[in-house]
């Protein structure tokens, strides 16, 4: 009898330890939503409808929406429920990536890393801005809900002077890359007035929108009249600055201008911001990629050993750092004079911000030294440095994109509103760095915890 009852006890520890370790298994796991309510119980909410922040709520989520918000006790939900511990915790809306480089290649695999990375990093939405054909096939996949992925935009392949070199194979393009579905043109450097005057007019005509940079022979103005949907980089901005422009060779103005960049009369920054607003013309600042490849003051060696280097490649590193080593020796580049190209960049972002032009937050991952994911956040911080204040940087990467996208259930947290969600440690709204102690993120109808992130980061590693 001793040992009948001896053998039921170990059993039953043994059932025990298999409950819970299934439950930890469980907790590296992923969790699918879309049968099944998830809440956010005593969590703080970022709502992002106005700079505030609703304490101790209970946040339901059903099928990919916010059904229920509001106090504890006056919020029903099912008892089988998956249910979140949020006090002291903060809970906002999912960010976007607006300047996003999913490679364009046949391979979807390499596709699938860079969009889980973004997915980790709490990026709920990415506007992919150099298209393949196989983007169209990875955008059905991500619909379907096969991948862990942010919601994904895709341009199709880029117009520029070498695919586009007269007006008519400029307008056809346009008509085929309607055709085939994507959502929007991608516009490279080498459109001449010509070219450009026919993508632009086929795209109104077919309604497709474009964006991306500004031609150098284009010119922000004739970009600015012509509708693009949102100009990136500041592409344009600091060339519209400087007097005699005409009579500068693009080759001696530099990247985005950052040769003559000390020419720039600054009494014309509120004519640009002022055009910009009237013509309701998006601005997508890519401040990182200026920060990290072309300031003097960020040592590529340096950049190399940065935490977040360990996701990429070692070769594509290796030419992240040539390519800015090859940058800086440049006779024409001065420390002194790039710093104040890099003040000037910041002063076009505040008075843009400022004098109520829209702003959407992107980063340009991957390029250079900037890891997906990783780079969105350091673009807040580039933001909040140029003058923002948290809040407002934080609206470029949610509210701002749901105006963008005509989608009012994007970037807000609200009943009725996609759930696109992060759960953080501490608030944003207090210390923007504070975007990047993610506890958890809500994307495509699945919860992924803390535990399941760092493993799947771990798996993505290079080095």
């Amino acid at each position: 009898m001793l040992l009948s009852a001896t053998n039921k006890i170990l059993r039953t520890v043994f059932a025990c330890f298999l409950v819970l370790a299934s439950r930890s298994v469980m907790a590296q796991e992923p969790v699918n939503t879309a049968n099944r309510e998830v809440v956010f119980q005593g969590v703080n909410v970022i709502p992002m409808d106005k700079e505030q922040v609703l304490q101790d709520q209970v946040v339901v989520v059903k099928d990919g929406v916010i059904s229920a918000m509001g106090k504890p006790g006056k919020v029903k939900y099912s008892k089988d429920a998956l249910v979140i511990d949020g006090k002291g915790k903060y809970l906002m809306p999912g960010l976007a990536e607006m300047h996003a480089h999913v490679p364009p290649v046949n391979e979807l695999e390499s596709m699938e890393e860079v969009l889980k990375l973004f997915a980790l990093k709490g990026i709920t939405t990415i506007r992919g801005m150099l298209g393949h054909p196989r983007h169209l096939e990875l955008r059905d996949k991500i619909q379907s809900g096969q991948l862990i992925s942010p919601r994904f935009y895709t341009s199709g392949p880029s117009f520029n002077g070498n695919s586009v070199k007269t007006p008519e194979e400029g307008a056809e393009m346009v008509r085929q890359q309607k055709q085939a579905g994507y959502d929007f043109l991608k516009l490279h450097p080498g459109l001449t007035p010509k070219t450009f005057a026919a993508i632009s007019k086929t795209a109104k005509e077919v309604n497709i929108p474009f964006a991306g940079h500004v031609s150098y022979n284009v010119g922000v103005w004739r970009a600015i009249e012509s509708g693009y949907a949102s100009i990136d980089h500041l592409d344009g901005f600091v060339e519209s600055l400087v007097p005699g422009l005409d009579t500068i060779p693009e080759q001696q103005a530099g990247l985005f201008a950052m040769y003559i960049a000390d020419q720039a009369d600054e009494t014309r920054i509120p004519k640009l911001v002022n055009g910009l607003r009237e013509n309701n013309i998006w601005v997508v600042p890519t401040q990182a990629l200026a920060e990290r490849w072309i300031a003097a003051d960020k040592d590529p060696e340096m950049l190399r050993k940065a935490p977040e280097m360990k996701y990429m490649a070692p070769k594509t590193l290796d030419n992240w750092v040539s390519t800015k080593k090859n940058l800086m020796q440049n006779p024409k580049y001065d420390a002194a004079e790039i710093a104040d190209y890099i003040d000037l960049r910041k002063k076009l972002i505040y008075e843009a911000n400022k004098n109520g032009v829209g702003l959407l937050l992107g980063s340009d991952a991957p390029q250079v030294f900037n890891v997906p994911g990783f780079s969105t956040h350091h673009e807040l911080k580039y933001l909040v440095d140029a003058g923002l204040t948290p809040y407002e940087a934080l609206r470029t990467g949610t509210v701002n994109v749901g105006r963008y996208l005509n989608r009012p259930d994007i970037g807000t947290i609200k009943s009725g509103a996609a759930a696109d969600l992060v759960l953080l440690s501490g608030n944003p709204l207090e210390q923007i760095e504070n975007t990047q102690k993610i506890e958890g993120v809500l994307v495509g109808k699945r919860w992924l915890p803390k535990s399941y992130i760092e493993e799947e980061l771990k798996k993505l590693e290079k080095r």
